[in-house]
């Protein structure tokens, strides 16, 4: 007899326009407003997400889910999408959603031509999606931030060559 929980369905979409209430309620419940404070956040005010990288997961219950992406500008001439935040409901955690709005986000980063996908976050965590420490200066943030936590996941061969300063594409 099988007594493994049946995990419920849950769907994969664009982050949009209809979501936003329960996106930002669902980062409230996660970070607390102290999220505004961060240096990644920075990187978001002023930037537009790329669109079909930005991604909810809803179930029977409503929005469980969020992944979002951002162009950002490497140096001079680099590109780099810069991920997150992501949020898991604590009803769906362990459930692998984070990892599948994951895996979505940086295939859409992969075909869009992006060199390497940026974020700031603990690499016991990401270390799973294939991100590394960046390397201590490689990049360097509109904020005070632990170098430690700048990871990234490269999607080419031009990754290798990305380093500066990380900013909002103008």
């Amino acid at each position: 007899m099988n007594t493994a929980p049946t995990i419920p369905p849950y769907s994969i979409s664009l982050d949009a326009t209809e979501h936003s209430d329960a996106v930002e309620a669902l980062y409230d419940d996660v970070f607390g407003p102290g999220r505004f404070a961060k240096t990644a956040e920075r990187l978001r005010e002023g930037n537009t997400k790329i669109a079909d990288a930005s991604l909810v997961a809803i179930d029977s219950e409503g929005l469980t889910g969020v992944v979002r992406v951002w162009p950002v500008k490497v140096g001079e001439k680099g590109r780099a999408a810069f991920l997150g935040p992501i949020a898991v409901a604590e009803r769906r955690r362990g459930n692998g959603v984070a990892f599948k709005l994951m895996e979505r986000a940086i295939g859409v980063c992969r075909e869009h031509g992006y060199a390497a996908v940026i974020l700031v976050g603990d690499f016991d965590y990401y270390d799973r999606f294939g991100f590394k420490p960046a390397g201590d200066g490689r990049f360097l943030l509109p904020g005070p931030v632990d170098q430690k936590r700048v990871l990234i996941r490269d999607l080419s061969d031009r990754a290798a060559a990305l380093k500066g300063e990380l900013s909002v594409p103008r």
